[in-house]
């Protein structure tokens, strides 16, 4: 689904990516782990094209993200920072997507029914909280029935049973053949969704393969605590 090869991205004078080389398998659930400033999110923003990299390639599909801008029609994206404009109701947010996206007539409204969204439909935008924010941009991720979706901590300021509903969406859609690609900083949760871990440390990745794998590695039944044990260790340049 997604195969990246030899991906650098500097800030200034910082480099955040070094020479990154993964595959994302069609199908799988793969989070990618790490502390903060590792280079999750400037890898997810590569991806979706919003962030260029000095070098290296990105294949979605099997078609380079170089060569068209396409292949974000089958993407759904939740971010961490919401752009919605704040003026705007929540009803016109939603018929303004629906407007941009005219290759798509049939919505996956399931999580916005879920959330009860309806009953913020006439709010503006600057009048929602947190929660009600993530609950609509995870509904809109879901919206346009997408065969890759791309969540930054996808339950960050949701409420338990809106976390519930939200990874029973995740769970749902990839047994229908979605790949997802998210990032979280939380450990259980990553345990509970995710075939596949990549974690990241200082712009490489240390670690790539199945969960069940790096608990094996570090001797715990705890992910937590496996991960926790890569931080602790001493790397040379990067490994992977």
């Amino acid at each position: 689904m997604i195969t990246i090869t030899g991906l650098k991205k500097t800030y200034k004078h910082h480099q955040v990516l070094k020479s990154i080389d993964i595959e994302i398998h069609s199908g799988s659930v793969t989070a990618i782990v790490g502390p903060n400033g590792s280079g999750k999110t400037t890898l997810l923003k590569s991806i979706l094209g919003l962030v260029i990299p000095e070098s290296g390639s990105i294949s979605v599909g099997g078609s380079t993200i170089k060569s068209s801008d396409q292949y974000r029609k089958q993407i759904g994206y939740l971010p961490q920072n919401h752009g919605f404009p704040a003026n705007l109701k929540v009803k016109e947010s939603i018929k303004l997507l629906q407007d941009l996206r005219t290759d798509v007539k049939d919505y996956d409204l399931e999580l916005y029914e879920a959330f009860g969204l309806e009953e913020y439909k006439n709010k503006q935008i600057k009048h929602l909280s947190g929660g009600t924010l993530q609950k609509l941009s995870a509904a809109i991720a879901f919206m346009f029935r997408p065969t890759l979706l791309i969540l930054d901590e996808p339950t960050s300021s949701l409420d338990p049973s809106a976390s519930i509903l939200l990874k029973d969406k995740i769970r749902k859609v990839n047994n229908e053949g979605v790949t997802v690609l998210l990032t979280s900083h939380i450990m259980p949760e990553v345990d509970e969704l995710a075939d596949e871990v990549i974690f990241m440390l200082e712009g490489c990745v240390r670690y790539k393969g199945s969960v069940t794998e790096l608990k094996n590695i570090q001797e715990t039944p705890s992910l937590e605590k496996a991960v926790a044990n890569i931080i602790k260790m001493e790397f040379s340049p990067c490994l992977i």
